[in-house]
C-alpha cells in the first residue's frame, strides 16, 4: 500500500467512524426521550427515580452482549453505568419537579 492508498483509506475508515458516531448521538437522543417517558410515569405514581435490580440485569445483559461482540465487557459496563446514573439524576429532577 502506497502513502496516497493509506490516507485513503484512513479517510475512508474516518469516514464511516463519523457516520457511526452520528447514529450512536441519534441513539441516544431516543433513548433519552423513551427514559424521560419513564421518568415521568415513576414520578406520578410514587415510584423511586432508581430501580437497582434493572439495573443490575442490564449491566449483566450488556456485559454479556458485548463478550459476543468482542467488545470489553468492562468498556461496556462503564458506558451503561454511564448513562444509567444520566437516566436516574433525569429522573430524580422530575420527580422534585412534580414534588
Amino acid at each position: 500500500m502506497t502513502g496516497d492508498e493509506a490516507r485513503e483509506e484512513l479517510l475512508r475508515l474516518r469516514s464511516s467512524i463519523d457516520n457511526m458516531d452520528s447514529m450512536l448521538v441519534h441513539l441516544l437522543a431516543e433513548r433519552f426521550k423513551v427514559t424521560q417517558r419513564v421518568g415521568e410515569l415513576k414520578a406520578k405514581h410514587g415510584m423511586p427515580p432508581a430501580d437497582p435490580d434493572r439495573e443490575a440485569k442490564q449491566i449483566a445483559r450488556l456485559r454479556s452482549l458485548a463478550e459476543e461482540s468482542q467488545l470489553d465487557p468492562e468498556f461496556a459496563e462503564k458506558f451503561i453505568t454511564f448513562i444509567v446514573r444520566e437516566v436516574v439524576r433525569h429522573h430524580e429532577h422530575i420527580r422534585d419537579e412534580q414534588g
